[in-house]
């Protein structure tokens, strides 16, 4: 428990847990869910011994035996067997046999003995590359005593900055006084890790006028939701100071900016999708129909004064293509912002130090020369591209003296160490504050959760039984044939199809109706693709659907496309592809059916019920209802109108300027009661404060992108309690995924190692199988 309080402290990997106390959590205990997990993983895959696959004793598929040794095989970290060609099935299966033979009785006859010694040749081994690595870079040496030599910075109470029209609060005038003195340090910048709602936005925009006219200009990178949102804050905090540009596709005088243009403005604003498209094609170029064409990308050309990245975890992942187009921008003084920095495991702050340019603990350095790169890369040939030196030879000092110590299950002492070096960095250039520590000053309401249970009625229980025979004979087919872990996509799908049919039988009954020409489906949830993406096999998905996908497969997996079953390539920071807004009309689910013979649902009475509660109580009170499916929003609308609420929606099919149209129009007019809000694109980067009541319509196993969306009302500015409301079918999915996601919330909390530090996004097997199986 020590080691999981430290290590929360050190990561900032607090979620506000005490409102989920609140929650009904029945008999299963968060321990029995574990235990029940654990036994769906031992009897999932037939225990392998020489009689099932030696001396040619198989089944009468071969195919399927293949399949099982594979599947067993792969759970296993010390060895993998690569099933042969299906060609040579029928030769090879003796050998196919002995070969699993051998890898069992490997592993089962190690003389543990031996292991002391194999571990004193693996230390001699490291022992001597570090020698190599610090003859060649001596700072390496004294790099954590120069460290603790340097003291971190003491927030002080700074004076309400001048040009800033609202007051700061206390311990927002205490980040303000700190990012000044960082920006005095030789850091240039840090990380303000606040917990989401505490007002990291005005603090940056008092950073930005603590020198003006100073410096500029200044680049801010948002999510493309928070666009329009940043801008009026800017102006409304400002009062209209500060020049800012938008540089947005949909903004026609972007196209003939030149970079002396962008010189005269005081901050540039631009999305992390439209910043990667326009770095992309500066070094890769983009089709047309004569040819290639490179563009230098006017954005990269400028040195700016201070560049800020909102919502910084959009570049935790250092090799994609937003990471890249965020290292290549220039900056006296660069910031990260991120309520939650760390979100799933260690490896992931890593790029935050990069872009920050922490040196020397962000670089890589080669042994056998003085090379030290911040932005290391290699050739075809594995060779680094500035020293021509292997890539073997190049080491991560995070990775060596961070990463892997903490991730290392049996070193409980190098692991507390690395705790401790990683606590040292995190004091020099990150600023955390969570809201229980400083509600007083925050004149924060209160917050509660509940979980609002309910039984399917009759009908919908009929239905929805059915569909969970049929998928649960599915998924067994894939357990008993050894093949869950080639099926994904199926499986996917699969659990698709039960959390739509808790909300409502439309949702599958009517996805195959005829739709609208020119729409883009997304090929995982069948819903209309918000935020499309294309893959290099041409078909199209929500990028929030496509992200999770191919993170419920293991690092270093083939992940197939789901439609046509070709190893999948597909960028998820390309920019979203237009489509017709009368198009996206026509393809709503409302125009797929006959409304005048419709019936609702369980799950959308208990919103209208909870809806109508609330307008008894005489007084005004806005609501925001959140849910992934697009098309359960399109009912959830079309119900409530009939009902007399006045509704407005965000979806990801939205451009920036009708996202923020609808945030206005339901922020500015006190007779629409309800927000319908798409989870996938307005989950994150809102400010709704207006609103003091949440409903979340189809639970997610990411626990985290509930508290998300819990925390679009509960934030500076909120003047009532809010409520959160947590709608669940008992005789579903849902009920499974409740718990699930409840373990998933422990193991943010937890400690972190090889098997906790998968992405919370990820579904394990064990996962599946509890969600198929219930045990």
């Amino acid at each position: 428990m020590e080691d999981s309080t430290e290590e929360d402290s050190v990561l900032g990997l607090d979620p506000d847990r005490d409102a989920y106390e609140d929650l009904s959590r029945g008999p299963t205990s968060s321990r029995g869910v574990r235990r029940s997990l654990r036994s769906a993983n031992k009897s999932s895959l037939r225990q392998i011994s020489p009689t099932d696959v030696g001396d040619g004793e198989s089944s009468d598929d071969p195919l399927t035996d293949i399949e099982s040794v594979s599947s067993a095989s792969s759970s296993d970290e010390d060895e993998v067997l690569v099933p042969p060609r299906r060609s040579r099935i029928g030769n090879m299966r003796n050998a196919r046999g002995r070969a699993a033979t051998r890898g069992v009785s490997r592993r089962a006859g190690r003389n543990p003995r031996s292991e002391p010694a194999e571990t004193g040749r693996r230390g001699s081994r490291a022992l001597k590359e570090r020698l190599k690595l610090e003859r060649q870079h001596p700072c390496v040496t004294t790099m954590w005593d120069d460290l603790r030599n340097t003291p971190p910075m003491k927030p002080v109470m700074a004076e309400q900055p001048p040009g800033i029209s609202r007051a700061l609060k206390p311990f927002q005038l205490e980040g303000l006084s700190w990012m000044m003195q960082q920006e005095e340090s030789h850091y240039k910048g840090g990380l303000l890790g606040d917990e989401m709602g505490m007002g990291k936005t005005i603090q940056a925009v008092s950073l930005l006028m603590s020198d003006y006219p100073a410096g500029r200009p200044s680049l801010v990178v948002v999510p493309p939701v928070a666009l329009m949102q940043w801008r009026s804050e800017i102006k409304e905090y400002t009062n209209g100071q500060l020049n800012v540009l938008i540089y947005h596709n949909s903004n026609p005088k972007v196209k003939t900016l030149s970079k002396q243009d962008l010189l005269a403005y005081d901050v540039i604003m631009i999305s992390y999708s439209g910043l990667e498209s326009i770095h992309r094609k500066e070094l890769k170029g983009w089709n047309r129909d004569d040819g290639i064409i490179q563009e230098n990308s006017v954005i990269h050309s400028i040195h700016y004064h201070r560049l800020i990245l909102d919502e910084a975890h959009s570049i935790k992942q250092r090799t994609t293509s937003v990471a890249r187009a965020c290292f290549a921008l220039k900056a006296n003084y660069k910031w990260c912002l991120s309520g939650t920095p760390v979100q799933n495991r260690i490896g992931e702050f890593f790029s935050l130090l990069r872009f920050l340019d922490v040196r020397p603990f962000a670089c890589y350095f080669c042994k056998q020369c003085q090379c030290q790169q911040l932005h290391w890369s290699q050739d075809a040939a594995k060779k680094c591209t500035d020293c021509g030196h292997s890539g073997f030879s190049h080491v991560s000092i995070f990775n060596q003296e961070i990463l892997n110590p903490i991730t290392e299950r049996d070193n409980p002492e190098g692991r507390k160490e690395a705790l401790s070096k990683l606590r040292l960095i995190t004091d020099r250039i990150m600023l955390r504050r969570i809201k229980r520590d400083h509600t007083a000053s925050m004149e924060l309401p209160p917050k509660r959760v509940i979980l609002h249970n309910e039984f399917f009625g009759e009908i919908e229980r009929d239905f929805s039984r059915s569909i969970m025979t049929n998928t649960t004979r599915q998924f067994d087919t894939y357990v008993s044939r050894g093949v869950m872990l080639n099926n994904y996509a199926n499986i996917f799908g699969l659990i698709m199809q039960m959390r739509q049919v808790a909300n409502h039988p439309d949702l599958i009954l009517k996805k195959h109706a005829e739709t609208g020409q020119n729409v883009l489906v997304c090929c995982i949830c069948d819903e209309p693709a918000e935020e499309a993406i294309r893959s290099r096999c041409h078909h199209e998905f929500c990028r929030r659907c496509a992200k999770d996908y191919v993170r419920s497969f293991d690092v270093g997996s083939i992940v197939d496309c789901p439609r046509c079953h070709i190893p999948l390539s597909i960028d998820f920071e390309q920019p979203d592809i237009e489509q017709e807004e009368e198009c996206i009309k026509q393809n709503s689910i409302i125009n797929r059916i006959r409304m005048e013979d419709w019936t609702s649902s369980t799950k959308i009475e208990m919103l209208v019920y909870e809806l109508y509660k609330l307008r008894s109580k005489k007084q005004t009170l806005k609501s925001i209802v959140f849910s992934q499916f697009t098309s359960m929003l399109q009912l959830v609308e079309w119900r409530l109108r009939r009902a007399g609420f006045n509704t407005v929606m965000l979806d990801g099919t939205m451009t920036p300027a009708q996202r923020q149209n609808s945030i206005e129009y339901f922020m500015n007019n006190v007779d629409v009661e309800v927000f319908l809000v798409s989870l996938k694109a307005g989950g994150v980067a809102l400010n709704l404060t207006e609103a003091s009541r949440v409903f979340i319509v189809d639970p997610w196993w990411n626990p985290a992108a509930e508290w998300q969306s819990a925390d679009r009302c509960h934030r500076i500015g909120q003047r009532r309690p809010c409520v959160i409301t947590r709608l669940c079918i008992e005789d579903s999915v849902e009920s499974r995924i409740v718990m699930l996601q409840e373990k998933k919330a422990n193991m943010i909390n937890g400690t972190i190692n090889k098997d906790q530090g998968e992405k919370l996004e990820k579904l394990t097997p064990e996962d599946m199988q509890f969600l198929f199986r219930g045990s």
